[in-house]
């Protein structure tokens, strides 16, 4: 990869759960967003495409499954959406549907 990518925050919803976090989930999150900044491929114990260009950021950490939404935009530069702590074996498509919807308010905030 060329140049590493820029993490930019849509409004304050991944800010807000990010702080709501204690320290070691919040260490691994990071570490997690360090490797979408700096690596062209991902494995997906780490992302995971979900649909509509939407993609999920996975953290755990002492037992604890934490996601984040995110978007690639124009290349380079990675938006970050609502996260949340995942309690079920699959992701609750309420998560998912608030993610397309603040995808789609973003694109429209850009205009």
């Amino acid at each position: 990869m060329d140049k590493e990518r820029e993490i930019l925050y849509y409004k304050n919803y991944f800010i807000d759960f990010f702080m709501s976090l204690q320290v070691g989930a919040r260490r691994k999150i990071s570490y997690v967003l360090d490797m979408l900044k700096t690596q062209e491929r991902l494995s997906s114990n780490f992302v995971k495409h979900i649909r509509d260009g939407v993609f999920e950021m996975r953290a755990s950490h002492e037992g604890n499954i934490y996601r984040a939404f995110f978007i690639f935009d124009e290349g380079n530069i990675v938006m970050l959406f609502n996260g949340f702590q995942k309690k079920t074996q699959k992701t609750p498509e309420k998560e998912i549907e608030k993610a397309i919807r603040l995808k789609k308010e973003y694109y429209e905030s850009k205009h």
